[in-house]
């Protein structure tokens, strides 16, 4: 145990060229760690805010030098002399300090970057790995960590390509989970890989998105579809048994006056229609995975659709539920959901984060514990999946050096549950 001695924060990058905050804090042993938070490109309304200095010369308003100056002048002085292995005693000081719903005062942003370091720092300070220091603040600490699932982004298009190519945001190839980890590596790489050779043998785009995935133009998201079906089939690899397909279809991006508008149709879609077409698809396709096929407010569309296909896909809300607790319990309510994304950096700490697990375990979903399309090289998601115990987790591709630090730091861990 070792309390907080100094706190400091700088400006730096994050994938996108976009400015972000990296967070020290010193213990008074002696322990240095630091953080820095991610940023979402499709982003939904319930989510947590960040703090940007909306200074046009700088970085197009897109600086964080107001959130570095909160970090240092207001939020350090609240937490230096405290415990740093009290991590609920950490966030609820600056929660209150916040005191907004939506982190607006002091920014998500801020806040997630000092939580995340104090938690670094005191695993160090206490000799622990990361992900077993962060499962000691689950209730249930008898579910054994695992290594999640990887979800792998290898096509990326809606926000996350700038060709808007596709609508669907993230098409997802998903390994079966009896695969082990280090496997399911290969399987990523020779699929991503196939993707490319079949996309330059058809003079396609093979330029990538902001997840690593490709990013090449296809007439239709179903042509999309089976396209990867295709290559998939080129492979050793045998569909709906050893790998399965999934969409982050991100239904906020194409929704307008209460009707949605695909490149498969000449005409916009009605909820029941979408309901109707995501039926077609599931039929031959055959997905594990939908997340957002509806957009964040349209419950009746996402109760439709969790009733007919919910026995056979998993229906997972990000935009909806936005790791936020009141958000998850009208989802779960309204009978809209069977899996929850939860993204730390949505609801702005780590015990918020950890809480919104707990209770969608509670529930019953399945937990996907998810990146952001504007990252760091920092690696903390990894180890927050594997400590919730996760059922599956979003990287994107296996490419791209800040999506690649989180799957090589799933390797160290999968090392140390094998072994020790």
């Amino acid at each position: 145990m070792s309390k907080i001695k100094q706190i400091f924060s700088r400006e730096i990058l994050n994938s996108k060229a976009v400015p972000t905050l990296e967070t020290t804090v010193v213990l008074e042993d002696g322990t240095v760690s630091s953080s820095s938070v991610p940023s979402g490109t499709s982003v939904g309304t319930y989510e947590a805010l960040e703090v940007r200095d909306n200074d046009p010369d700088r970085f197009n308003g897109h600086g964080v030098l107001k959130a570095v100056e909160t970090v240092e002048k207001i939020i350090a002085p609240i937490l230096i002399g405290k415990e740093s292995s009290n991590q609920q005693e950490v966030d609820n000081l600056m929660i209150h300090a916040d005191s907004t719903i939506n982190k607006g005062k002091l920014g998500a942003n801020a806040i997630l970057s000092v939580s995340m370091a104090v938690a670094k720092a005191s695993a160090i300070s206490n000799r622990l790995p990361l992900f077993m220091y962060l499962k000691q603040y689950l209730k249930n600490e008898n579910i054994p960590p695992k290594i999640p699932t990887p979800a792998f982004n290898l096509l990326n298009g809606g926000k996350h390509a700038a060709s808007n190519n596709m609508d669907f945001q993230e098409f997802l190839v998903i390994p079966a989970s009896s695969i082990p980890y280090p496997d399911t590596l290969n399987m990523a790489y020779k699929i991503y890989e196939s993707i490319r050779k079949n996309l330059s043998e058809r003079n396609a785009i093979t330029l990538t998105g902001d997840e690593g995935g490709f990013a090449p133009v296809f007439p239709t998201n179903k042509e999309a579809l089976s396209f990867m079906l295709e290559t998939i089939s080129e492979t050793k690899y045998r569909y709906n048994y050893d790998v399965f397909l999934g969409l982050d279809c991100s239904a906020n991006n194409f929704f307008n006056n209460k009707q949605y508008k695909l490149k498969d149709s000449g005409s916009a879609f009605s909820n029941e229609n979408l309901i109707d077409f995501y039926d077609e698809l599931n039929k031959e396709f055959h997905f594990l995975y939908l997340e957002d096929p509806f957009s964040e407010d349209d419950w009746d569309g996402w109760a439709g659709l969790n009733l007919r296909l919910s026995n056979q896909v998993i229906i997972a809300g990000d935009d909806l539920v936005a790791t936020n607790p009141y958000r998850l319990q009208l989802a779960l309510d309204k009978k809209a959901i069977t899996g929850v994304i939860v993204k730390p950096n949505q609801i702005g700490t780590v015990i918020e984060a950890l809480a919104l697990v707990e209770a969608a375990r509670q529930s019953n979903l399945k937990i996907i514990v998810s990146h952001r399309s504007g990252e760091t090289n920092d690696d903390f998601i990894a180890d927050f999946a594997v400590a919730v115990s996760a059922d599956y987790t979003k990287f994107g591709a296996p490419a791209r050096g800040e999506r690649v630090a989180k799957y090589n730091r799933l390797l160290q861990i999968d090392h140390q549950l094998r072994n020790y």
